[in-house]
């Protein structure tokens, strides 16, 4: 069977789907809870977190809930950083980029102990050469980038003692409509791209990085004012499940994206295994 579902960096469909259901049960979830909080905490505590998009809805809340559990969190932005003010549940530092200038960031990076890819436009019907450029080059080049430098210099300090991590927020447009062509078109590319990553970490390298995908369902931002859930109840159960050890971590009201999402990745993973096997 496919390495995705081989491999113990990836769940099984029948363990992913049993711990969501675990998840949404409060007894269960709190007996879970329990089990890995001393483990948890130790883990959260004085991470180094660097999120970009961190000043839309998902990244405020997820730069919140992060600083609640005793991580140091890093906000990376397109915004101009002159007149940021600081807060208790904000960022402990900005830092401004622009996609394109990726390397710029090498230093930034090389401290961080987690970092959550989370920048994105969504052009809506936009349809022109210009639009389509611009939502594969923000959507899903500049994160590839970033994924690209990330994993150099995570693995140039194989000394360390703990597993870093990528955090890529991909969405459900992966495979459902979006209501925009080009958004779809650049969450199906990083989606594919980081799939593509994850079948490919050898045993050694997974020692040192951890890769989690971030399937989201639409939620209130300036991006989306339509959005069915909040911004902060999507971060609490992105940190929720992370703790409960998924890298395939899915937040939507849609029932059907927590099977087909899962049965693409197979779907996927079978196809990367059959034609690295086929071209030996």
């Amino acid at each position: 069977m496919g390495r995705f579902f081989i491999e113990s960096s990836h769940p099984s469909l029948v363990r992913y789907v049993f711990l969501i259901c675990k998840q949404f049960s409060k007894e269960s979830w709190n007996l879970s809870l329990m089990k890995n909080l001393q483990s948890s905490i130790n883990y959260w505590e004085k991470c180094n977190v660097g999120i970009t998009g961190a000043n839309g809805a998902l990244g405020k809340a997820l730069t919140k809930k992060f600083r609640k559990k005793g991580a140091v969190v890093i906000g990376l932005t397109h915004s101009s950083i002159k007149n940021k003010k600081f807060s208790s549940e904000g960022p402990q530092k900005w830092v401004q980029w622009q996609c394109g200038q990726e390397e710029d960031l090498k230093s930034t990076l090389s401290n961080l102990d987690i970092l959550v890819l989370n920048h994105g436009i969504y052009p809506k019907g936009l349809q022109s050469s210009s639009a389509l450029n611009d939502a594969i080059e923000i959507n899903a080049l500049s994160t590839w980038r970033l994924m690209e430098i990330f994993e150099e210099l995570v693995l140039q300090k194989k000394d360390q003692r703990h597993t870093c991590e990528i955090w890529i927020n991909t969405s459900e447009a992966e495979i459902q409509p979006a209501f925009s062509p080009g958004y779809e078109l650049s969450k199906r590319l990083i989606g594919q791209l980081v799939s593509l990553k994850w079948n490919n970490l050898d045993d050694d390298q997974k020692k040192y990085l951890k890769i989690r995908k971030l399937i989201l369902g639409p939620f209130l931002s300036e991006l989306n004012p339509l959005g069915l859930m909040k911004a902060e109840f999507v971060a609490n159960q992105i940190i929720s499940q992370a703790e409960l050890k998924l890298n395939l971590i899915i937040v939507t009201p849609n029932p059907l994206t927590y099977l087909l999402i899962p049965l693409s990745e197979l779907t996927r993973s079978l196809y990367f295994f059959i034609t690295k096997k086929f071209y030996k």
